[in-house]
């Protein structure tokens, strides 16, 4: 458990490093770089929405089919 702890603690770090040194060598504007890191962060998050919408239908339906009564 420890290990997998000092691993996970290890990859945290790395990304904070790597995504600090990766903005800071970025040819784009600082301001340029954030709106275009917040629109994509945007389009993410609203495809994961929509993922979700959709799996909570399709679940509802199947949860429908699971509730009403047999026939037979």
């Amino acid at each position: 458990m420890r290990r997998m702890f000092g691993f996970l603690i290890g990859v945290l770090t790395g990304a904070l490093v790597g995504s600090v040194v990766a903005l800071l060598l970025a040819p784009e504007a600082g301001e340029k770089l954030r709106g275009q890191l917040r629109e994509r962060g945007q389009a993410f998050f609203g495809e994961i929405r929509q993922a979700a919408d959709s799996r909570r239908i399709e679940l509802r339906g199947r949860l429908e089919t699971l509730r009403a009564p047999r026939e037979g």
